[in-house]
């Protein structure tokens, strides 16, 4: 978010704006709000805390991820970070490619369907991934040339939530989590029609992220990450199936919006 340093005059996308997260160092140009998340976990190896952020958005089937990792003492190295963050990744080393960015230097690593680029600071770990058709065209490139490190990063400041879309097709609000006082209660969640794909379908796992609405209605369905196949579509078709209490906030039912994980197992 291509060797060498980052280009001095930046040519803005339509319509594309910078976003950076308070109390982080680094902003990037993107086609919408992103979503975020942020948690914390224990860090492989030492077992040391480690608070971590994950950006998401998507534009013409193609996944534009930010993740930020704190680099608490002792400081895990570019490589080792690398390693750990590349294990679901395919990827041919020999597409590995420095570059630096604000004096901070990095790794590229490319495929047919992703590019992504690792690079560290004194204090974070970064990845900025592009997945999906399309990611050798000037949109994908420009997110990843866009990238920039260090204090004082300007752009719109996102929090956690779902980003675009930020309103339901009613026009209400919609809440995080954490801002309801009970939370969307799903009654029964269909599984994905996979009797015609049995035989073929690839593996792993169905991102959507959608507005369970205060009206009982499955809105806004957003893919954050897709497979082949006819399987997104599929996956799709199962979210709206769902039956839910909605959420409820000062004794009134409320939109709230959920992340649903469909994962396909190898046969």
């Amino acid at each position: 978010m291509i060797g060498g340093a980052a280009v001095a005059q930046e040519q803005k996308p339509l319509s594309w704006s910078r976003y950076t997260v308070k109390d982080e160092e680094f902003s990037v140009l993107l086609p919408t709000l992103p979503a975020m998340t942020t948690t914390k976990a224990l860090r492989k190896g030492d077992h040391e805390r480690q608070r971590r952020r994950q950006l998401e958005t998507s534009l013409d089937g193609v996944l534009y991820t930010i993740d930020v990792y704190q680099n608490p003492q002792p400081r895990q190295s570019l490589d080792e970070f690398i390693a750990e963050m590349s294990a679901d990744l395919k990827y041919d080393p020999a597409s590995e490619r420095a570059f630096t960015v604000d004096g901070f230097s990095g790794k590229e690593y490319s495929a047919n369907n992703f590019i992504v680029r690792f690079v560290a600071t004194e204090t974070r770990l970064y990845r900025f991934m592009v997945r999906g058709p399309g990611v050798e065209k000037p949109a994908a490139k420009e997110f990843l040339s866009s990238i920039k490190l260090g204090k004082g990063a300007d752009g719109i400041k996102v929090s956690d939530g779902p980003g675009t879309p930020v309103e339901s097709t009613s026009g209400d609000r919609i809440y995080a989590g954490k801002e309801v006082d009970v939370k969307a209660r799903m009654l029964n969640s269909p599984a994905p029609d996979l009797s015609t794909d049995a035989r073929n379908h690839p593996t792993g796992t169905v991102i959507l992220r959608v507005v369970f609405a205060k009206t009982g209605r499955v809105e806004n369905i957003t893919v954050i990450r897709g497979l082949p196949n006819g399987l997104t579509e599929k996956c799709i078709e199962a979210a709206k199936q769902i039956k839910f209490k909605p959420a409820m906030k000062e004794g009134q039912p409320v939109s709230m919006w959920m992340q649903l994980e469909y994962a396909m197992p190898p046969l």
